[in-house]
């Protein structure tokens, strides 16, 4: 009997997310089809993660219950701030990933859709599987982008431009690490060989993290307070390389920065009393 409830729950749990595919699979199937879909997804969590952490900058000056959580609260985001990163965002949208996702719409054959969604277990593992693939990739490049000077200066001076990040800086980019940070986000699932579920899940997961790692809030829900033990980088982590830019280079763990000595903590995220000044930006 025990044995017969023991299969009964390990199948029950493996059926999860059955009913939440059937859904989209029914109701939503020539969409998620094209080869449009992630990127109008990923584009899409974006603007709308950004959105709402403009809306926290610009309240956060005389909302003392938002300013709190700031790392630099005496450092308010202001409009000029807006326009220019918002302008380079919308510049690269039109130029980079709009053409891309053209180019992907006329080439690419429509997504398969299996009729089955993934087990709980190869979802969750399959989106760790991407995040551990894709943390390697991008400390390796972005360790190379700061180490060389040239690569530096032509690629990825831009994104240093603000030594005190808010969500916008997130695609403050260069088209080049644009490119590349894309592609890894779809090459990887493919990889891994990730259901599609899995990996549309991976991208939306990516774009928040990335954000979150910008967006200059210590929250207590952001992910470096939910990850135990100092596994996870995170909003002052990435602060920290904003500031120093020789440290802390991985998007997600913190283990390639330990093991390769570019690891560094923040330093407290109050910056002392005195007069309100707008976030400038760090020209290399």
């Amino acid at each position: 009997m025990s044995d017969v409830d023991n299969v009964t729950g390990d199948q029950s749990l493996d059926l999860v997310l059955q009913p939440v595919w059937d859904y989209l699979h029914q109701n939503h199937h020539e969409f998620l089809r094209s080869p449009l879909f992630p990127v109008v997804l990923s584009v899409t969590t974006y603007f709308v993660l950004v959105a709402i952490y403009t809306m926290l900058d610009l309240l956060a000056p005389t909302w003392p219950c938002i300013n709190r959580y700031r790392l630099h609260p005496d450092r308010p985001v202001t409009w000029p701030n807006i326009w220019n990163t918002l302008g380079i965002t919308v510049y690269n949208h039109l130029f980079f990933i709009l053409p891309s996702a053209v180019a992907q719409w006329l080439w690419r054959p429509p997504t398969p859709l299996p009729p089955e969604a993934p087990t709980l277990w190869s979802f969750f593992l399959g989106i760790l599987g991407c995040m551990v693939v894709f943390d390697l990739q991008y400390y390796l490049w972005h360790l190379l982008h700061h180490r060389v000077p040239w690569l530096y200066r032509t690629f990825h001076a831009v994104h240093h431009q603000y030594n005190q990040p808010f969500s916008l800086v997130t695609q403050y980019l260069s088209g080049w690490e644009l490119f590349s940070v894309g592609f890894w986000v779809t090459v990887d699932p493919i990889l891994l060989q990730c259901h599609c579920l899995t990996t549309w899940s991976f991208m939306v997961f990516n774009v928040y993290v990335s954000t979150e790692d910008h967006c200059g809030y210590d929250f207590p829900w952001a992910m470096h307070n939910l990850v135990p033990f100092g596994l996870w980088g995170g909003v002052p982590k990435h602060d920290a390389h904003h500031q120093r830019p020789g440290t802390n280079f991985a998007p997600f763990f913190s283990h390639w920065d330990w093991l390769g000595g570019t690891h560094t903590m923040p330093a407290s995220s109050s910056q002392g009393a005195g007069e309100p000044e707008e976030i400038k930006g760090k020209k290399d």
